[in-house]
């Protein structure tokens, strides 16, 4: 009996033990597989977060061109740091055409997020690549969303699961983001893991 009770103990413990090895490779995967786009708007006026919708929709569509083709994280984060420039001009134009002559700073860096509750899926808080566009003084509300794999886009949970899928995301991990049923705990804990990481990014 007492060995039939080790038995079930040991594998009770090499199950623990693999989940958690798939949720710390899930919390891996998120930190270096997505770069998401955070887009900062002037002010809260109605103008200015106006133009910064237009600005986000600007540089998502062409990312969702230029990237279509790359399914490489790496080299996606390459290709972003190389266009830098022509992104800035094209923020630029989309505001100018707007008429305003704001300033825009863009860069390509780490950054901590909070949870992201969107249409069609959740992302949980932690540190991601991010490309960081800020217009005028940066003093109004964020836009975010990731433009690889390109998530932005998809209105659906189909759609979703497509480009989850086509990243090569796991099951358990699309499962988790898309909050189906069943795998609110995994979610949670990788929620947990990222705010983890925040506290230890900040000085």
């Amino acid at each position: 009996m007492k060995k039939a009770i080790k038995r079930v103990a040991v594998c009770l413990l090499l199950a623990g033990l693999l989940w958690c090895g798939t949720l710390l490779a899930d919390r891996q995967r998120l930190n270096q597989e997505l770069i998401r786009l955070h887009v900062v708007a002037n002010s809260d006026s109605r103008e200015d977060q106006w133009r910064k919708v237009l600005v986000r929709d600007a540089i998502v569509d062409y990312l969702a061109e230029e990237l279509k083709n790359v399914t490489d994280a790496e080299r996606a984060k390459q290709y972003i740091q190389e266009k830098l420039p022509q992104l800035k001009a094209i923020a630029e134009k989309t505001l100018i055409l707007a008429g305003c002559e704001a300033s825009v700073e863009v860069s390509l860096s780490q950054e901590a997020f909070d949870r992201r509750d969107y249409d069609t899926f959740s992302l949980p808080a932690g540190v991601y690549e991010a490309l960081r566009v800020v217009i005028g003084e940066g003093e109004g509300q964020n836009w975010w969303c990731v433009v690889f794999p390109g998530l932005c886009v998809p209105a659906t949970a189909d759609g979703f699961g497509a480009v989850a899928a086509g990243a090569g995301f796991p099951e358990p991990l699309a499962g988790a983001l898309s909050r189906e049923e069943g795998y609110a705990v995994r979610f949670w804990v990788l929620d947990t893991l990222g705010r983890i990481e925040i506290c230890w990014l900040k000085p």
